[in-house]
């Protein structure tokens, strides 16, 4: 991760940060804009899923690491309904949407939604069974259907499905004693009809697939060096009549229900945040059906029941080839067939942290004293970086205090483990746990109990924002009695297991103004400080938006004197209007832009009188490109952050986020050889157009491959060695 060259009068740039900013202004300037000039933010967000089937799709890519992007793709789509989807539907139904930012109504963008996702989910459907499984056939992996099956194979499955299967289901009929089942969300359900011989009377049944079981069951070893997988809905559906002996069964299909599972917490109503969050989470189980996936097979009076009883409407049906659930792919990721993957990459020690000796312990508050460290991960190890800085302070007795933020992180966190034995030696110890991490609100409840029995102070932040930042500061003693500020500032979450996979950037630093910075912010969280003013941290909300405006004006007014200008940005997603349109006048103004997309882009770039200098890329791969980055080329004086945010409204507005800046020379000429490398077009990557179509440039007009910036970045880094010791 690479930039430029040393910055200089780091305090006086963000003093200054708010005093030249003219909010009425940019208003009235945005009204010269063209209405047309943003992209629907949950087209973009679909398009970003696309992007994850083509690398499904792409017969270079590993066969077994195709099937875990198409499990990605089904994971990342019912998180889409749950939340995007059904915060839509609830918006329309009380009457509170308003228009998008490109002007289309509600139920116009619901439409859309709902067309791109039926057409995605056909193509991702017909991506398995005529693309990836043959593929999976001819290399000895085998999914079969119980057709396939010989006597042999069908004797073993029948004890098989006896002893393992059979006693945990639990068939529910529907008839006047038995009211139609709660369907719970995302769960794979069988729909079953039977007729009782006697009576030739026909009733429904519904039958849960038990979701602790492995989805896709190995058959026995044939002899042939095949491994063999039956659906374990299809195992099942071929002893219904265990279930219901002496019925005839009639139909049986798969379908598979999605809910609203977004949380809605009042915290101004909430004395307590953790009873209200738990209360919430109880009543997610039963959020309002948004989507229901059915086999292609299934009958129509078995279809209008379940659409009747779960209140779906037509365009909510998504009807598909079996097998439904095919988020149970990523069980493939654990088939031991090492070519057939990835090659195994083993991140390295940052060289900073590494030992002048092979034997000797490195001592990471000497390094971090020495310089700045930047580590890249998962190019460069967490354990022996992040890991490692709080182990050793929470061992360290001359460590006085601990202050962390938790997002989100492990269920068998040595980050937490931490902070508990820092507590349990005496040393003051916080954690600002988010509970309101989307989906992790259960597992940081506990972690947060968990740690207030230990001793650490927990504490929730702020009313009514989210704590997204990633913070870690130790304070210790040193030997000349003074004290010290030991900071580390990230892109992303302290977690260990999400480390090996997310590519993020973080910050080790002794910089008095910096730690005097995250105390102040800290205080600010746990306390009643109010902060206006910090020396090397951008902070959302109160400034964060005003001065990354501040400085992208810079730009433009360096451009239009003909100094030199350029900005370049890295991050997930952008949406944030005023930001947007801030890029677009710069890029009028002759500067050079350069966004490097993950996700959503509300930006067209390219656009004639618009955004003819900005040029976006989209980099997906093996890790999941998760940090961000805002260069600024600064008439020469580069001014470069890292940090959580993304610029989305959520993130300037609704969320307590961090970027620091960073002001070692090397770190700069880091940072910015990274983006040469992303925006080169001898890089893979997918370009942006400005009718907002994203094509994949992979390989060459000569049909070789093009690099991939996670490959060259993990051979660059890989191949960084200690110096001699000086």
């Amino acid at each position: 991760m690479d930039s430029e060259t040393y910055v200089r009068g780091t305090a006086e740039a963000t003093d200054q940060l708010d005093d030249d900013y003219d909010e009425e202004a940019y208003a009235v300037e945005a009204g010269n804009l063209p209405a047309d000039r943003f992209i629907d933010r949950e087209l973009s967000w679909l398009a970003f899923n696309q992007r994850v089937l083509e690398l499904a799709e792409d017969p270079n890519v590993p066969l077994l690491e195709r099937a875990n992007f198409l499990a990605i793709f089904a994971s990342n789509l019912d998180e889409f309904f749950m939340v995007r989807v059904a915060g839509l539907k609830r918006r329309i139904a009380t009457g509170i949407a308003v228009p998008t930012n490109i002007g289309t109504p509600p139920t116009e963008v619901l439409a859309n939604m709902s067309e791109k996702a039926h057409e995605l989910q056909e193509r991702h459907a017909v991506a398995f069974r005529d693309v990836v499984k043959p593929a999976l056939d001819e290399a000895g992996i085998h999914i079969e259907t119980w057709n396939d099956l010989n006597e042999v194979d069908r004797a073993a499955l029948d004890q098989s499905f006896a002893e393992r299967i059979f006693p945990v289901l639990m068939p529910l009929a529907v008839d006047p004693a038995h009211p139609f089942p709660y369907i719970s969300g995302l769960s794979l359900n069988l729909s079953i009809r039977v007729r009782n011989p006697k009576t030739s009377r026909v009733e429904f049944a519904r039958l849960k697939v038990p979701g602790m079981l492995p989805r896709f069951v190995r058959l026995p070893d044939d002899g042939s060096g095949r491994l063999r997988f039956i659906p374990i809905e299809d195992l099942i559906a071929n002893h219904l009549g265990d279930l219901f002996p002496g019925m005839e069964i009639l139909e049986h299909h798969e379908f598979r229900v999605t809910r609203n599972e977004d949380l809605e917490v009042d915290e101004d109503e909430s004395e307590n945040l953790i009873q209200a969050l738990e209360k919430e989470l109880l009543r997610r189980r039963f959020g309002p059906p948004v989507r229901l996936e059915i086999t292609d097979d299934m009958d129509e009076v078995t279809l209008r029941l379940l659409m009747q009883e779960l209140d779906i409407t037509e365009q909510e049906v998504y009807r598909l080839p079996g097998p439904l659930d095919l988020a149970g792919l990523f069980e493939a990721t654990r088939i031991d067939r090492p070519k057939l993957k990835y090659p195994k990459h083993v991140p390295t020690t940052a060289v900073q942290f590494q030992p002048y000796e092979p034997s000797a312990p490195i001592d990471v508050f000497r390094a971090i004293a020495r310089r700045d460290v930047l580590v890249h991960h998962p190019y460069e190890s967490f354990a022996t970086s992040v890991q490692a800085f709080l182990e050793q302070a929470a061992a360290d007795p001359h460590v006085l205090a601990i202050k962390q933020t938790l997002y989100r992180t492990s269920g068998d966190s040595p980050i937490v483990e931490a902070l508990i034995d820092a507590a349990q030696s005496g040393k003051a110890v916080l954690a600002l746990v988010e509970v309101k991490a989307r989906f992790d609100e259960q597992a940081n409840i506990t972690w947060a109990r968990k740690l207030e029995k230990a001793g650490v102070h927990v504490v929730y932040g702020l009313v009514g924002l989210k704590t997204h930042c990633k913070l870690a500061l130790v304070v210790r003693q040193e030997k000349n009695g003074r004290l010290k500020h030991y900071s580390h500032i990230g892109t992303g979450n302290y977690n260990p297991k999400t480390s090996r996979i997310y590519e993020d950037l973080g910050l080790f630093t002794a910089d008095d103004e910096v730690g005097k910075d995250v105390t102040r912010l800290f205080n600010e969280l746990s306390g009643y400080a109010i902060e206006k003013k910090f020396k090397r941290l951008l902070v959302a909300p109160l400034h964060l938006r005003k001065g990354l405006l501040k400085r992208i004006r810079t730009e433009e007014k360096n451009a239009l004197d003909g100094k030199p200008s350029g900005i370049r940005i890295k991050l997930n997603s952008i949406v944030d209007e005023a930001i947007i349109d801030a890029l677009y006048r710069a890029s009028n103004a002759g500067v050079p832009i350069d966004l490097w997309v993950r996700g959503i882009c509300g930006l067209r770039p390219g656009v004639p009188g618009l955004s003819e200098n900005i040029r976006v890329r989209s980099v997906l791969g093996r890790y999941l490109e998760h940090s961000r980055v805002f260069s600024f080329a600064n008439n020469g004086d580069p001014q470069i952050y890292i940090g959580s945010a993304d610029m989305m409204h959520r993130n300037l507005d609704r969320r307590v986020e961090a970027l620091v800046r960073l002001t070692d020379p090397a770190h700069l000429v880091e940072i910015d050889d990274m983006f040469e490398l992303a925006v080169a077009e001898t890089t893979e990557s997918w370009w942006l157009d400005s009718e907002g179509e994203w094509t994949r440039h992979a390989r060459t007009e000569s049909d070789e491959k093009l690099e991939h910036v996670q490959d060259v970045l993990m051979q660059r880094i890989s191949a960084r060695r200690r110096g001699p010791k000086r």
